[in-house]
């Protein structure tokens, strides 16, 4: 289990939880003292608002913990505040919250620390867990989402296409997985001219990382993550307040491997792979241009509108590699578009898929896991703005109207084969802490499609 969590503890002292509405019922469940205690301090059972107790005889005796009123305004892992606030000692839930496992997985999920470049006083007090529920399952989930963390917090001078397939070779070498990669020059001879384009300007040679686990007669699943070490925008640079978050480029090939994890720690009946373009977008004399035409792995010839949109050029000859097996489920993850994040912030992603069954089976799961997504279409009247007078499709469409729809449907024209496809458009980053989510990179959309794939696969 997570090391924050203990089986059990007769002495751990009790965290109340209270909302406007059982908030009497609560008080009277106090010993006296602590009632009246809270009494004069005036606690009221806000979100978020907490109050230490005092013991009979001096010390700490427990915590109140506001959970604020029930209903959609609520944060659910508004919990997570208490990775911040508990004392040193041996704590547990004297009652239970509305969703017991998810508070554990909040307070889990706010302990998290990247500790690469710095020392970091780890949290000093311990939990029981709660009876009902299962603490290797939170702690698998808390460990996957700090998995992705970590490397999207890692800085590009430490996390190149080299580290990040080094990455997925210790990940497949835990769970006795086959890890392969077509690197630099090579990406040529094998067919894969955009991954090649896109990063031919960096020193760091660009690569295709591929990981095979599973038994190869089980359903096929497959996952794509877009592996930008780092994006500059190439000749069409962007400015400087804008790269100043790109070594977050690769969250899609964060989220990606961390959904791996959980696939091959759960042992999910499934063939899966995992396919990750990596690459860094540099400025060089060698670096691709706009205008430039290349081929595709699927043989489609592609004209290059903006450098700054290449995320979706190296996930193109990726999903046509992944779609050539005719997989039950694909699912790629990127952080692809801006034009996303003004559409639905930070927290949501956007999700495109033509399968109806598997929409409403995540938009299911998203509600239930507290991870958010959010449908958008894939409206074909759209994908003329990618016409090319020179070329079979332009990258980019001109005008700049609905960026994320654009840019899914012209990742479409490289998956005809799959049973079922899901793009996710995700942001990998929480700008402003949360509970549950310090500021820094986002493990986006992994437990919503780790709780789809449980039950998807294990019928």
């Amino acid at each position: 289990m997570h090391p924050i969590l203990i089986a059990d503890d007769s002495d751990a002292l009790p965290i109340w939880f209270a909302t406007p509405a059982d908030w009497s019922s609560v008080r009277e469940a106090l010993d006296a003292g602590a009632a009246a205690f809270a009494e004069a301090a005036g606690f009221v059972p806000d979100a978020g608002r907490h109050l230490l107790l005092p013991a009979e005889h001096g010390g700490v005796g427990g915590l109140l913990f506001g959970l604020g009123e029930a209903g959609p305004t609520r944060d659910r892992l508004i919990a997570g505040r208490l990775a911040e606030l508990l004392p040193a000692g041996f704590w547990r839930f004297a009652n239970l919250p509305p969703e017991p496992a998810l508070a554990v997985l909040a307070i889990l999920l706010g302990a998290y620390r990247f500790q690469r470049y710095r020392t970091v006083k780890p949290p000093r007090f311990r939990l029981v867990v709660p009876a009902g529920v299962d603490g290797e399952e939170v702690s698998r989930l808390a460990d996957a989402v700090a998995f992705a963390r970590d490397l999207v917090n890692t800085p590009a001078n430490d996390l190149g296409p080299a580290e990040l397939e080094q990455a997925v070779r210790e990940l497949g070498a835990a769970h006795g997985a086959e890890v392969s990669a077509i690197v630099d020059d090579d990406l040529l001879t094998h067919g894969f001219p955009l991954i090649h384009a896109v990063g031919k300007g960096s020193v760091r040679a660009p690569r295709l990382i591929d990981l095979v686990w599973g038994d190869p007669g089980a359903p096929k699943l497959t996952l794509v993550g877009k592996g930008v070490c780092f994006d500059s925008g190439g000749l069409d640079i962007k400015p400087a307040a804008a790269m100043l978050l790109m070594k977050k480029d690769m969250g899609g090939a964060a989220a990606a491997l961390a959904l791996a994890k959980l696939v091959m720690e759960r042992r999910l009946p499934v063939r899966l792979r995992l396919l990750v373009p990596a690459v860094e977008n540099a400025v060089s004399g060698s670096a691709f241009r706009p205008g430039d035409v290349y081929p595709s792995h699927k043989g489609l010839t592609v004209e290059v509108s903006d450098t700054d949109a290449e995320g979706r050029l190296v996930l193109a000859d990726a999903l046509a590699l992944a779609d050539a097996e005719a997989p039950d489920l694909l699912i790629d993850f990127a952080t692809l578009t801006g034009a996303a994040r003004v559409a639905l912030g930070p927290d949501i992603a956007p999700a495109f898929t033509d399968d109806e069954e598997l929409a409403s089976a995540l938009a299911r799961h998203a509600a239930a896991t507290a991870d958010p997504l959010w449908r958008l279409p894939l409206w074909r009247p759209y994908a003329a703005g990618l016409d090319s007078r020179i070329a079979d499709t332009a990258s980019v469409a001109a005008g700049g109207f609905a960026g994320s729809i654009v840019a899914a449907l012209f990742l479409s024209r490289f998956v005809e084969r799959a049973k079922s496809w899901l793009h996710l458009d995700i942001y990998a980053w929480t700008p402003k802490p949360k509970p549950g989510r310090p500021e820094g990179g986002e493990a986006s959309a992994v437990r919503a499609l780790d709780s789809l794939l449980v039950e998807k696969f294990s019928r």
